[in-house]
């Protein structure tokens, strides 16, 4: 067998412990650029992070449960929807960074908005951006953290629906 058909057989179990590594890694990694790299996180690069947990928290519990294929699926439709929310956000946070808004809003930080707002007039302040949003500190072959981040909810989500689609038993 060859390593591809390995790998495209392997029980949903083990894909969704290696996807849970693979999103605390990348949360990992962007706890490093704050804090030793100095990167302050702007609101929605924050929401970005919600969204890499959320899908982390989903694939840690579909790992450890080891659903059969109705859970799986059910598991796959979570971490969907979750890729499809950060992934939303990061292109937003892309189109910004592209073309930055002329007069850039330096609003106030996520904590501040959530703990002073309802999430009904929180939400698109948050998806206004600010004007740290816009900045890109930090690059890896010529993409943004912003860019990394659609790139990686993308996969997620196609391993969502090759999950959502996959005829091999989950165990």
């Amino acid at each position: 067998m060859s390593l591809i058909h390995t790998l495209l057989h392997l029980p949903a179990r083990v894909l969704y412990l290696a996807l849970f590594a693979t999103a605390i890694g990348l949360l990992g990694f962007g706890l490093y650029l704050q804090h030793v790299g100095g990167l302050e996180p702007c609101p929605m690069c924050i929401m970005q992070r919600y969204a890499f947990l959320g899908v982390a928290l989903v694939a840690l519990v579909g790992g450890l449960h080891g659903p059969g294929r109705s859970g799986s699926r059910v598991y796959a439709a979570l971490i969907a929807v979750g890729a499809l929310g950060g992934g939303g956000i990061a292109a937003r946070q892309s189109w910004m960074q592209l073309f930055p808004p002329e007069i850039p809003e330096c609003g106030p930080g996520l904590e501040f908005m959530l703990e002073s707002f309802p999430l009904g007039e929180a939400l698109p302040m948050i998806f206004r951006g600010a004007g740290d949003c816009v900045a890109i500190d930090w690059t890896f072959l010529g993409l943004s953290i912003a860019n990394w981040s659609l790139v990686t909810f993308t996969a997620t989500f196609a391993f969502a629906l090759w999950m959502l689609v996959r005829r091999e038993a989950a165990r």
